[in-house]
């Protein structure tokens, strides 16, 4: 492809943004492949990243700004210049915080490394309602981790290549994916790794693994508490690094003392002896374990002390520093080089507290005040307390698709004055928008530079590698004139050339660094890093079984197994993840994925489909709350009798999205008023605590 210009960006098609290179041809993005100087990337990209390209093409995205006409949800809209858009989401929030105060202004985000420019924007504007979607995700995670070690769950890499057995728990590796991670642990179990999969049903990962659990829906926690139950009475775990390291160990000896092994046959479906041979299995390989405390978790209501054990099993493991474990991260600081510039820095903190009560308010001190809890900003915008949102700005991000019962979640908006979507495809938020300011894709768009942190930390950036093809804007683009219409001078830039100077200053690296392979790094060998006195950040400074944090929020530390509900006769728990080919539900609409997976499908246990006279590759009804959906049955043995399964995201009902409209069944619709049933100690939705009719259609 030597007559190509080649690009390097970041792919934009889920949170993970794996390092890409694109081919372009007179201005054309003729084909893209992950970034071949990329470690652990050798030059792949998953189907969704390489969809990128069609998304480009795809005539059925927001092509200019869209202020709406009619009633909102109704599609009615105009299209207006971006002049125009700007100045009216300008002038409706200053309108709005003259007469509420700055902090009725409400945003919410992905996540992710790009976030720092638009951060200084609401910084600067005086709001600090920053919320992201990670309580329908990983806040279980998070704040598992902060529970036992005191610093979150990004301070620990995951060391795949060098492991020795690899524990996958609500973590879906092959599926879910993150393309180094993949590459890292197939050539880990080349070299004799091995794959433990837990879950409630056999998925890719499973087909690979050497040991696999299916377990009772809803009792990973007890399957935990045994695995403890066995490391402690017969001694296998690391009594050096607990020694030194763990506090409050009795407390826990004697609290998983009644969870034997047998127990937990009877309780998650496991056997005995399974469990006995798994946990001499992980002891044999410590410390070069990683059991993965998960990813996506908001689906129990105990998901959060199922997160916080796996943390436990790998502190007692000596797994936290080491190599082929889970060792600590580096950041620019511990190689001995400047971080960037940081935009947020350019304004104060706003003074007003959280809208959420995260960090503040009573039984919540605990809990993470970065991203908070928008499910619980969402409650303030009902009840006005403790004090009004009015504005809502949504940024790549579907509420309404990502938490449960969307027409619940959108009647709890009924009182904002103001809600935008920015976004570079239709979704229910931006449908039911009143401003939509429309994103170019990744490949039509430049990013800031943002920092890797880990073994290796680095800096890297995203390039533009075509112009927009309609009139769409970058990130950058969209917070430059947002801030320009409020005075913010100082973050206001005309290039991204000089955005990105700006964010170099001091480091000592410049744009030409980045040429030759996209990134710029920092430090020429992985370093891992000794635990220390300095590495947890807990009050006792240790890993803690009891967590302070936990007790002075009136939260147990340790609370005892409670076992999972049955679903009613004629009832399936409904329980929902992900596949290799879609991104929740907004690569459905994508040309080139809607024809390689143009529905979801329903998995179902033999028992169950005989019951109901169901054959596999049949149409089936399933209906919760109001709702019904049409869907085809997969009948397999290798899913929990008690379950259903769904791949999230389908189910649109959206005009403007002509190949996925009326495609498969929404999960989401399935859970009603699913978003007030959160997990008060990690913060997530439980959204699989819900049980679901099927039916076999009518002739």
């Amino acid at each position: 492809m030597s007559d190509f210009k080649t690009v390097y960006t970041i792919c934009g098609m889920c949170t993970v943004r794996c390092p890409a290179q694109a081919f372009v041809k007179d201005g054309e993005v003729s084909f893209v492949r992950g970034n071949p100087h990329a470690g652990g990337i050798k030059g792949s990209l998953c189907a969704r990243g390489a969809a990128g390209v069609a998304l480009t093409m795809d005539d059925e995205r927001p092509q200019t700004p869209l202020i709406r006409e009619g009633e909102r949800g109704e599609g009615k809209w105009r299209s207006v210049s971006w002049d125009e858009a700007l100045d009216y989401v300008a002038d409706k929030i200053k309108e709005l915080q003259a007469k509420h105060g700055k902090e009725t202004v409400l945003f919410s985000d992905r996540g992710g490394p790009f976030r720092d420019h638009y951060r200084a924007f609401l910084r600067g504007i005086g709001t600090p309602n920053y919320c992201n979607h990670d309580s329908a995700c990983a806040r279980n995670v998070q704040h598992g981790a902060m529970s036992v070690y005191g610093f979150g769950r990004k301070t620990v890499s995951y060391d795949l290549k060098n492991a020795k057995h690899v524990v996958l728990q609500t973590r879906n590796i092959f599926e879910a994916i993150n393309v180094k991670e993949v590459n890292d642990l197939l050539d880990a179990m080349d070299n004799g790794c091995k794959l433990t999969v837990i879950d409630v049903r056999a998925n890719i990962p499973a087909s690979k693994a050497d040991n696999v659990f299916i377990i009772r829906p809803g009792s990973d926690y007890g399957f935990n508490l045994a695995v403890l139950h066995v490391m402690l009475r017969d001694g296998l775990y690391d009594k050096e690094f607990a020694d030194k390291w763990i506090q409050d160990l009795p407390a826990l000896e004697e609290f998983v003392r009644p969870y034997t092994p047998e127990w937990a046959e009877k309780e998650t479906g496991a056997p005995a002896a399974a469990i006995e041979d798994f946990v001499k299995q992980i002891w044999e390989a410590a410390p070069s374990v990683i059991w993965h405390p998960g990813w996506m978790t908001a689906r129990y209501s105990d998901s959060f002390y199922v997160s916080r054990t796996a943390y436990l099993i790998s502190a007692l493991l000596g797994c936290v520093g080491a190599k082929g474990g889970l060792p600590l991260v580096s950041k620019p600081g511990d190689v001995g080089a400047k971080g960037l510039k940081s935009f947020m820095n350019l304004y104060p903190k706003p003074e007003a507290k959280r809208v959420d009560g995260v960090g503040w308010e009573q039984g919540m001190t605990h809990l993470d005040p970065g991203p908070g809890l928008v499910n619980l900003a969402y409650k303030a915008i009902e009840t006005g307390k403790p004090y009004p949102i009015t504005a809502y700005i949504a940024h790549r991000h579907d509420p309404l698709m990502a938490f449960p019962d969307k027409r619940d979640v959108l009647e709890s908006w009924k009182n904002l004055e103001l809600l935008v979507s920015v976004t570079f495809s239709w979704s229910d938020t931006a449908w039911n928008a009143d401003v939509v300011l429309p994103l170019s894709p990744y490949l039509e768009r430049d990013s800031i530079i943002a920092t890797k942190n880990g073994l290796s930390p680095h800096f890297f950036k995203r390039n533009q590698a075509m112009k927009p093809r309609y009139d769409t804007k970058a990130e950058w683009e969209i917070y430059s004139e947002l801030a320009k219409r409020f005075g913010l001078d100082e973050m206001v830039f005309d290039t991204i050339e000089d955005l990105w100077n700006f964010q170099l200053q001091e480091t000592g690296v410049t744009l030409e660094d980045f040429e030759a392979t996209g990134t710029a790094k920092l430090t020429d060998s992985a370093v891992y890093k000794e635990v220390n006195e300095k590495t947890f950040k807990t009050p006792s400074g240790k890993v803690e079984v009891i967590s302070a944090a936990l007790e002075k929020s009136g939260l147990e530390s340790l609370p005892a197994y409670k076992a999972p509900a049955h679903p009613p006769a004629g009832r399936y728990r409904i329980t929902f993840g992900r596949c290799g080919l879609h991104t929740q539900g907004h690569t459905v609409n994508n040309p080139l994925l809607f024809e390689r997976m143009p529905e979801n499908i329903l998995w179902m246990h033999p028992e169950a489909a005989q019951k109901l006279g169901i054959e596999s590759g049949e149409y089936v009804e399933v209906g919760n709350n109001g709702y019904t959906g049409r869907i085809r049955a997969y009948i397999t043995q290798f899913i929990h009798p008690e379950a259903v399964f769904m791949v999230h995201g389908f189910g649109h009902d959206l005009p403007a999205e002509s190949r996925a409209f009326g495609k498969g069944a929404a999960d989401n619709m399935l859970m009603p008023k699913g978003i007030d049933n959160y997990d008060k100690a990690g913060g997530a939705i439980a959204m699989q605590e819900h049980f679901i009719e099927v039916r076999k259609t009518a002739a």
